[in-house]
């Protein structure tokens, strides 16, 4: 397991960066979602699924944090979406819009892929009181 003390987070204008990111992604993807015709309910209705996997943590930190991963990095979304394109399955396409504009959401707000040690250390800093700062 990585002690998150020895671990990389970034920091300074890079994380800035990786913030602003996630904003564009959250804009494009709901932008996207509502051009194509997609259902505002089902926009609300879906948006948080997502954050099911934060059950994983009732499995302990390691769990949690695999769980979390899995449905937090943006590689789950683009293949659901470009499947869903070349099969013709346009419901899934806005699954993977919805799902997209979740992760840039929670990045904009500073919540990262997670570590194994505890659900508040990121790779964008530890969440919480003392904010990004490590102890090094």
């Amino acid at each position: 397991m990585t002690d998150f003390k020895s671990a990389p987070a970034v920091l300074g204008g890079p994380l800035y960066l990786l913030r602003l990111e996630g904003l564009a992604i959250f804009a494009v993807s709901t932008f996207a979602y509502f051009v194509l015709g997609f259902s505002t309910m089902g926009f609300f209705v879906f948006f948080l699924v997502p954050d099911i996997s934060f059950l994983g943590y009732l499995g302990g930190p390691i769990a949690g944090a695999i769980a979390y991963n899995a449905l937090h990095n943006y590689a789950g979304a683009m293949v659901l979406g470009v499947s869903a394109w070349l099969w013709g399955q346009e419901p899934f396409i806005g699954l993977s819009l919805i799902w997209a504009a979740h992760i840039g959401f929670d990045r904009m707000l500073g919540y990262g892929l997670k570590y194994a040690s505890h659900f508040q250390d990121t790779h964008l800093g530890r969440l919480g009181p003392g904010g990004k700062k490590r102890v090094e």
